[in-house]
This record gives structure tokens, C-alpha cells and sequence, in this order.
């Protein structure tokens, strides 16, 4: 089979997630219509909690830092792919495509670690309320969100440098609406070993770990909920981890979705379906899971809507 140094591959042909063309002005506008979604939602949190001096505490910094993840993640291949689809293109160039795989994986880890400092953040105001504010310091939000930022981007970096080590055949088409890592390795002419072996460990150890965290985290967090005697504490103790155990859910059980189909079926349809629910479905839903019974997200929303309004009555004078 012929090859060719990666130095020299200049493009990828990336199938989408269908090659029917009488489907892509649909896609086009479901896909931007998730997006908008998305932008809007993940901003709005944002904003709510930047104007609202009553939501400066650890647990809704780490929430604006998940929502601004969420924001970059989705922007990531979304918009990528809403302009081939515009220009009734399918190329990607190798550049581009090594820059995609680098954010997708670096903001996808981010969130994976941010998901299990919000656990944390919560074990500490449930388990230990008296000792929240000491614990959960500013100093030590800081170290936990740059923590989160380094190993991210080791990780993304240390993949995409195991990328640029392969050499790739003549057919580079990439049965998926982004460059996607396990599709591109696929590609490759030269022994993919260990880059599979780098995969699997260093996924395993980033993913594991949080995993545990998280469960160990949650264990500590329900055994304390049931010894709350009065009902309306279990209520409230519950409502405020119900919103980020949902997320996690979400985004674990999609994940976990994802590399099911991408290492036990070789059916590429599947395999663009379950990352469509990770990389769009799940952020999109993020903003209103964290809204819809939050009472201060809610009155921290009205706020910025009169700051809006004020601003825009201002404007027109």
C-alpha cells in the first residue's frame, strides 16, 4: 500500500454524518440551531454569575469555568463543520485537523476535571459545612482550576505529538464530522501500537480517577443526607446536588457511549450519532439542567435582564 510521510499530508476528507446531500441544509440548520443553543445558554450562566455578587462562592465559579468549557468545546467542530457544509466542502487540512483534535480533547479533560472538583466542592459543603468557606478558599479554587488547565493540556499535547509521529495512506477519508482521534489513528499506514497503547493508559488513568472521585465524593455526600433527620434539610441538601449529578450523568453516560461505539462497533453512523450527544447535546442541556431549579440562577437571570434593559434605555438616548 502506498504511503506518505505526515509531513506531507495536507488534508483530510471528512464524510459528515451523512453523505446524502438533500440532508445537509436539515443538518445545517439543526446543528446551528445547537449551537446558537448552546452559545446563548453557557454565556447567560456566565454573565448571571459575573453581575451577581451573591453567586461569588466556589461552587458557581467552577460552574462558569464548566460553562465556558462547554462554550469552547462545542466551537470545537460545530462551526467547522457548519462552514463545509456551507461551502459544500468536506476538507480539512492536516493543520487544522491536529488543532481540532488537540481542543476537543483538551476541553472535553476539562471538563472531565472540573466535574470532579464541583463533586468536591459539594462532598465539603454537605460533609463538612462548618469548615466550608476554610476549606474551599479562593487560594485553593485557584490551584484546583490551574490543575485542571495543566493536565488538560499535557494530555492533548502529549496525543497529538503520538500523531504527528505516524505516517498515513492515500485514503484519508474520515468516516465522521470531525477529526476525531481513534478515526485518524485508524488512517494511519505506519504501526499504530503505541499510540493505542497511550490511549487506552492515559484515558483510562484521566478518566478513572475523576470516576472514583466523584462516586467517593457522592457516597460520603448521601450517607450524610440520610442522617439529616428534618425532611426539608434532605429536600434541600439534595435539590443542590441534584443539578450536578444530572450533568454527570449526562456527560459520563455519553462518553462512556461514545467509546463503546467507537472500539466495539466499526458502524461510523453510530459512532457520529453518540458524538453528537457528547459534544452537542450534552453542553446544550448543561445551562438549563443548572437553571430550571435554581432559585438563585433564576434571580440572578432577572438581575442581568434589568441590567440589559437599562443599559439598552441608555443606549437609545
Amino acid at each position: 500500500m502506498e504511503t506518505e510521510n505526515q509531513t506531507y499530508v495536507l488534508e483530510f476528507v471528512l464524510l459528515w454524518l451523512s453523505e446524502d446531500t438533500g440532508v445537509q441544509p436539515l443538518l445545517f440548520g439543526l446543528f446551528l440551531l445547537m449551537y446558537l443553543v448552546t452559545f446563548t445558554g453557557n454565556l447567560l450562566i456566565i454573565l448571571a454569575i459575573i453581575t451577581d455578587s451573591h453567586l461569588h462562592t466556589p461552587m458557581y465559579f467552577f460552574l462558569s469555568n464548566l460553562s465556558f468549557t462547554d462554550i469552547c468545546f462545542t466551537s470545537t467542530t460545530v462551526p467547522k463543520m457548519l462552514l463545509n457544509i456551507q461551502k459544500e466542502s468536506k476538507i480539512i487540512t492536516f493543520e487544522s485537523c491536529l488543532s481540532q483534535i488537540f481542543l476537543y480533547l483538551l476541553f472535553g479533560q476539562i471538563d472531565n476535571t472540573l466535574l470532579t472538583v464541583m463533586a468536591y466542592d459539594r462532598f465539603v459543603a454537605i460533609c463538612h459545612p462548618l469548615h466550608y468557606t476554610v476549606i474551599m478558599n479562593p487560594r485553593l479554587c485557584g490551584i484546583l482550576l490551574l490543575a485542571s488547565w495543566l493536565s488538560s493540556v499535557l494530555y492533548s499535547l502529549l496525543q497529538c505529538l503520538m500523531v504527528l509521529r505516524l505516517s498515513f495512506c492515500t485514503n484519508l477519508e474520515i468516516p465522521h464530522f470531525f477529526c476525531e482521534l481513534n478515526q485518524v489513528i485508524r488512517l494511519a499506514c505506519s504501526d499504530t501500537f503505541l499510540n493505542d497503547l497511550v490511549i487506552y493508559f492515559a484515558s483510562g488513568l484521566l478518566g478513572f480517577i475523576p470516576i472514583i472521585g466523584i462516586l467517593f465524593s457522592y457516597s460520603k455526600i448521601i450517607s450524610s443526607i440520610l442522617r439529616i433527620s428534618i425532611t426539608e434539610g434532605k429536600h434541600k441538601a439534595f435539590s443542590t446536588c441534584g443539578a450536578h449529578l444530572s450533568v454527570v450523568i449526562l456527560f459520563y453516560g455519553t462518553g462512556l457511549g461514545v467509546h463503546i461505539s467507537s472500539t466495539a462497533s466499526h458502524n461510523s453512523r453510530t459512532n457520529a450519532i453518540a458524538s453528537v450527544m457528547y459534544i452537542v447535546v450534552v453542553p446544550m442541556l448543561n445551562p438549563f439542567i443548572y437553571s430550571l431549579r435554581n432559585n438563585d440562577i433564576q434571580q440572578a437571570f432577572k438581575k442581568l435582564k434589568n441590567i440589559l434593559s437599562i443599559k439598552g434605555l441608555f443606549s437609545q438616548v
